[in-house]
């Protein structure tokens, strides 16, 4: 069983996508033991209480300074016994110590095809916004394994969307999510959990058998 934790900052629906996938039994190999939070608000938690699934919030600003937080984040996350972290919409940079701890072991879904619109600033719609800005015709979303850098750890699926003429970035980012975001993210999860996933020279290689027509 590949057991998650499950971080989020807002509304969850990358959550819910994961949530629904399991309630279909689609994610026979994987359970989810914690949602953790960086804002108590979110809508996120209301998901996992539905669910029956544990939760806490980490709130950044509790914490005097950047050590003090990076080291109770790194308590709250070896506290549980998991295998696999899941960024699903988590609007805070890991802690270094983090990283390092789960290495090839943090995934994240990111909202453009990698390496576009991606690095630092571009989340949220201001992914999208840009995207119209520059005119680009397909758009898309992305699945990676987080190291150091971000959004430069290693690509396992992505997945094409298209641009239309009409679009706003709320519509577009509405598109990403239901075509893109939420298809490949637990794919993603399916495909560690039975083991098709390996890192070869910092690429991600997929057991040919278990790729979907």
């Amino acid at each position: 069983m590949l057991r998650l934790a499950v971080l989020v900052s807002g509304g969850g629906t990358n959550l819910q996508a994961l949530l629904d996938k399991m309630d279909q039994g689609k994610l026979p190999k994987v359970s989810i033991e914690v949602v953790i939070s960086s804002n108590k608000s979110a809508y996120a938690i209301k998901r996992a209480v539905s669910h029956n699934i544990p939760w806490t919030v980490i709130n950044k600003k509790e914490y005097e300074t950047k050590g003090q937080f990076d080291q109770a984040f790194y308590n709250l996350l070896t506290g549980y016994k998991v295998d696999l972290i899941v960024l699903a919409g988590f609007l805070l940079i890991l802690p270094e110590n983090v990283v390092k701890h789960y290495k090839n072991r943090i995934i994240n879904v990111h909202p453009s095809l990698i390496p576009a619109f991606c690095g630092k600033g571009y989340y949220g719609l201001k992914v999208h916004e840009a995207a119209l800005a520059r005119g680009v015709k397909v758009t898309g979303a992305t699945v990676h394994f987080v190291d150091e850098g971000t959004d430069t750890g290693p690509i396992i699926l992505q997945k094409t969307v298209p641009v239309m003429d009409e679009d706003t970035p709320e519509t577009l980012q509405k598109r990403v999510m239901e075509q893109a975001e939420w298809e490949i993210l637990p794919e993603a999860i399916r495909l560690i959990s039975e083991g098709k996933i390996h890192i070869i020279d910092n690429k991600v290689i997929i057991d040919k058998e278990s790729q979907k027509p």
